[in-house]
């Protein structure tokens, strides 16, 4: 029985609230007075305990005892929207926006503190930011304090009427945390501001204004700051952020996480070994040791001990999200937000993996109070579709889904773990899966619209087996530009600096022997691969046909020296040629052919450009096929064959279209030998080099073998 309370939640959507009972059925918790749709509850709240249970609507607040819902009180306060409850559930707290009262000095009371046994306003205050609203109870309700300016303010929850009983002022304290345990503890953060430094100060809470610090620690780079507590209360987690990364390395600042302990005997930074944010962290239940994300992303997670040693590395993984369950027996590593959803699960006694959950789009997660369950959610406005709820047994099997239009708030019952079934602290977890609920089978059914979808024995869908790949992905292995870092793939900065080149080019042009773009998985082919497409010739390329004959396809109008329209190219009419005489091809097109040519070309040359358009120029020029032997009757001018009006592929001639095809190579082979010497110089100043870089460097052999065999010695 204490189990299924344990699985009690509930949700508030916009027209919607409710309170769900335990598996298998999860059905409505009955007698539960819901609101009329029309009065949408504006928010709800469970007492620690989980003995009580409170919503506010528009006019009123209705308190109810959670198990059987049975109302207990109703309380006439209108335009609550924040409510919470004392750790024993003896006192409510309630929160509404700050009103400027007309014609009066006094300020608006908008923070009003109620007994739930009597429903009488026992104190209130004035309380402006939403922020950090509520006081700070210890965990036997003796103490309460609130963080009130620069100063810290202590209450008696007994004698409220009595007033400031203890007060301590702390310039420019921005955050105050009371810890949990038998010996409370007050942490008080004070932000960088001036160039002067930011400090954490911890004070026992029972001589908070005549004792000095029993921990305090100095450091820059600390805007502002998050801090948990261990369960015992003995020490503390301090995660600090600027608001400006002065590295330009990230768009949300600088992070850093510190351990203080309350007694004073230890603190220092939690030293992390890769690059980039702190996404989350976590103390353990048994307040032994913390899980840390960190990192650019796939980051990094990994557990210390309460002395900063490091106990297990995760490995790098798409996650920012960890969370151990109420036993600290299991543990969930997640990737949320903008990631894509996958939960793991490890049992921390071994440090195996027992599954993988995908829950995309959750925006909420967490263990259930017994440690056997998870509920993740997707709630309004981070995602306004497909909201609702999922559980999970901490196998991986789905047991209930329920979806709900624009849900904004769901969460377990709260119970305290002396009060749930034992969870197993050894041998394997769990047992057997409870059944699932109908609504899993009508969602897998509903995701396929409409068709039957195959369960196991397990609830789970039957996935058809492999994987859809694209017909031009058939057969071929992934890139490793195109695979994670925790996936054999490149590493990666944020500057991109370090982002390697890719492994195709869409260039038609193909890329140079040795290049990674020739070698990397087979992508460098000169031009971008289309299925079915017929391979190219060995001296051919996708850009260049193979020539018909010993000279080219592509001599056009040649006059004297070959400048009609191939040679230099000049188009000025009444142009020069190199020897100071008026260029012949100048004058018009073919004229140099018409003069010279004693074998018919010009007429031929003519044809051949009115096809191509109105006699204007062809797109490219090739002047690898003139023969240097062919000359015509006076042995001065070279003869050209006629064009093969069979190819229509435009040639693209490069920047250096006059130099031979083997000065060509031979050149930009001796540009590859210096760009490798310029990178063994980096590495001699011990410059970080990139795999494509090293896979640059290790074809130096291969490049100076290609120079031998050109009969050129490589230059020094």
């Amino acid at each position: 029985m204490a189990s299924q309370i344990s699985q009690q939640y509930a949700y508030r959507a916009q027209k919607s609230l409710a309170l769900i009972g335990p598996s298998p059925t999860f059905d409505p918790i009955p007698g539960f007075i819901a609101p009329d749709p029309d009065a949408a509850a504006r928010t709800y709240a469970y007492s620690a305990d989980g003995r009580l249970y409170a919503y506010a609507l528009p006019g009123c607040v209705r308190i109810f005892q959670a198990e059987g819902a049975q109302l207990l009180s109703e309380l006439a306060l209108p335009n609550i929207i924040e409510l919470s409850f004392s750790p024993r559930g003896t006192y409510l707290s309630t929160w509404e926006r700050p009103l400027k009262l007309d014609g009066s000095a006094q300020q608006h009371k908008n923070l009003r503190i109620f007994s739930v046994s009597t429903s009488d306003e026992l104190v209130s205050f004035t309380q402006k930011s939403q922020e950090g609203w509520d006081v700070q109870y210890t965990i036997t309700e003796s103490h309460a304090i609130r963080l009130v300016g620069q100063e810290i303010q202590v209450f008696r929850p007994t004698e409220w009427g009595k007033g400031v009983v203890d007060k301590l002022k702390v310039e420019g304290a921005s955050k105050a945390s009371l810890s949990p345990g038998l010996n409370p503890s007050v942490a008080i953060f004070v932000g960088e501001k001036k160039g002067a430094p930011a400090s954490i100060k911890i004070y026992a809470l029972l001589s908070l204004s005549t004792s000095t610090p029993t921990c305090q620690k100095s450091f820059f780079k600390a805007d502002r700051s998050t801090l948990k507590w261990n369960a015992l209360g003995t020490q503390l987690l301090l995660l600090t952020q600027t608001d400006v990364d002065n590295t330009n390395k990230s768009y949300y600042g600088e992070t850093s996480l510190y351990l203080l302990s309350a007694a004073g005997n230890f603190d220092c930074r939690v030293t992390l070994d890769k690059e980039g944010p702190i996404h989350d962290f976590s103390w353990s239940p048994n307040s032994k040791e913390f899980g840390v994300v960190y990192g650019y992303m796939p980051a990094k997670t990994v557990l210390f001990d309460q002395r900063v040693k490091a106990v297990y590395d995760f490995g790098s993984a798409p996650q920012n999200y960890i969370s151990f369950n109420p036993q600290a027996r299991l543990l969930a590593l997640a990737g949320f937000g903008n990631l894509a959803g996958k939960i793991d699960v490890f049992d921390r006694r071994t440090l195996n993996k027992l599954c993988t959950i995908d829950a995309p789009n959750t925006s909420y997660c967490e263990w259930s109070p017994d440690g056997r369950f998870l509920l993740t959610a997707t709630l309004s406005p981070r995602l306004r579709v497909d909201n609702g709820i999922k559980i999970w047994y901490c196998t991986g099997q789905l047991v209930h889904v329920q979806l709900v239009e624009e849900m904004y708030q769901a969460s377990w019952r709260p119970i305290p773990v002396d009060n749930v079934a034992p969870f197993p602290n050894q041998g394997p977890i769990g047992g057997t899966p409870p059944t699932p609920s109908s609504s899993v089978a009508e969602y897998y059914q509903q995701q396929k619209g409409g068709s039957t979808t195959t369960l196991s024995g397990d609830g789970t869908p039957v996935k058809p087996a492999g994987a859809y790949r694209p017909p031009g992905a058939r057969g071929n292995a992934t890139p490793a530009i195109f695979k994670r870092e925790d996936e054999g793939g490149y590493s990666r900065s944020p500057s991109g600096q370090n982002t390697p080149s890719r492994g195709y080019s869409r260039s038609p042009a193909p890329p140079p022997p040795g290049s990674a773009a020739s070698s990397m998985n087979g992508q460098g082919r000169g031009g971008r691969y289309v299925p079915g497409a017929p391979q190219p010739l060995k001296n051919e390329t996708p850009s260049r046909p193979a020539s018909s004959g010993p000279s080219g396809p592509q001599g056009q109008g040649q006059g004297p020296q070959g400048q009609g329209q191939g040679g230099s190219r000049k188009r000025n009419k009444g142009g020069k040629n190199r020897d100071g005489k008026p260029e012949e091809g100048s004058q018009g097109q073919g004229q140099g052919g018409q003069k010279n040519g004693q074998n018919g070309n010009g007429g031929q040359q003519r044809q051949q450009q009115h096809q191509n358009g109105n006699g204007k120029k062809p797109t490219s020029i090739d002047l690898s096929g003139i023969s240097s032997k062919a000359t015509n009757t006076n042995g001065k001018t070279p003869m050209l064959t006629p064009l093969d009006t069979t190819i229509s592929t435009p040639v693209t001639p490069g920047l250096d279209s006059a130099l031979d095809p083997i000065a060509k190579k031979v050149r930009n082979l001796n540009k590859k030998l210096k760009a490798i010497e310029e990178l063994k110089e980096k590495s001699k100043r011990g410059e970080r080099l990139e795999a494509t870089q090293m896979k640059k460097m290790e074809g130096e052999v291969e490049i100076k073998k290609e120079l031998a065999a050109l009969g050129v010695a490589a230059e020094s």
